[in-house]
């Protein structure tokens, strides 16, 4: 397994190697040069010339050939492109178009609420759907059944945002349970995370219940189960230690590759209750244009996810002993 490891570990840089160009492509040679636009239309070449120099848009975008007939090879790979990879690799992010501070202490102060509303809302929603899963796969075929599915189609037929609006107007604005908006750091600001992590829980569990019932529905016919039950092994053990242990392999999928995103927080809860994480910064850097800011993240994203995917393989060889990664 550690060759399988080490081998996906160096195909990384190509990886990421990949990922910066993609990047570098959407959000500079797509953008263009936006000097112009900062400066005003009313500036003059001079000004306009600074600020191209300052975001090193006068250099060419991949090879400085020029350059290098006049200052040697070393001046080849003064390019807007070189930059890119270096500063990104070095998380030197440069600073917000926004707010002129530096996007890595952005990432950082940002990464704290998030994950004080996701860890909490992910946990949660988890482990209620698969409580609930398992439930369904032991009254499947009854009354319950029906009604717990249909229940889960309707949650899964409304947006994020309906929950949104109904908690807020009714739990928040008419009863007065919890805050409408804002956030503190600490454990006061508890009280306004709890609502927001509610409905994340509530919105999610339609899609998650369903996709863990088909998942427990398909173990429980398996003969395994069938022979469990003739040995006289009670409902409890089949359900938490038999059927849950092999269902492991797509719950393993679904909650390692949801990992990275964690980091990144809840666009919409995170705007509608003014917290203020990455998804919160996410939202803002699209609204004014700051492709740096996106930049960033975008990056961030890719890397997490492609290590939340060697993650799941581990995982699949140590769960489950008929996997082996060679």
């Amino acid at each position: 397994m550690w060759n399988y490891v080490v081998r996906r570990l160096l195909y990384t840089p190509l990886i990421v190697i990949g990922v910066l160009l993609v990047t570098f492509l959407l959000f500079v040679v797509v953008q263009g040069d936006l000097s112009t636009e900062i400066a005003g239309r009313s500036a003059s070449a001079e000004t306009i010339a600074e600020i191209r120099a300052e975001y090193g848009w006068d250099k060419p975008l991949f090879i400085n050939i020029e350059g290098m007939k006049q200052h040697g090879i070393e001046a080849l790979f003064d390019s807007q492109f070189v930059k890119h990879f270096v500063d990104t690799v070095t998380f030197d992010f440069g600073r917000s178009r926004a707010s002129k501070q530096r996007i890595s202490e952005l990432l950082w102060d940002g990464a704290g609420p998030s994950l004080c509303l996701t860890l909490p809302m992910f946990v949660g929603l988890l482990s209620t759907s698969l409580s609930i899963a398992l439930i369904i796969a032991f009254a499947r075929g009854t009354i319950w059944d029906t009604i717990l599915v249909v229940i889960c189609v309707l949650g899964m037929s409304l947006p994020s945002l309906a929950f949104i609006l109904l908690g807020q107007y009714f739990l928040a604005y008419k009863l007065g349970w919890f805050p409408i908006f804002g956030y503190e750091p600490g454990w006061s600001g508890a009280k306004f995370l709890t609502l927001p992590v509610l409905i994340g829980i509530i919105a999610g569990l339609g899609s998650d219940v369903r996709f863990y019932r088909t998942v427990m529905l398909d173990e429980i016919r398996a003969d395994y189960i069938r022979t469990a039950y003739a040995k006289g092994v009670s409902t409890r053990r089949v359900l938490f230690v038999h059927l849950l242990k092999n269902a492991l392999i797509p719950v393993i999928t679904s909650v390692v590759l949801a990992i990275p995103f964690l980091f990144l927080g809840s666009l919409l809860l995170e705007r509608f209750f003014g917290i203020p994480g990455l998804g919160y910064m996410m939202i803002e850097a699209i609204g004014n244009r700051d492709f740096k800011v996106i930049s960033a993240m975008t990056f961030i994203i890719s890397v997490l996810f492609v290590f939340g995917n060697l993650a799941t393989d581990i995982c699949y060889a140590l769960v489950d002993p008929r996997i082996s990664l060679h």
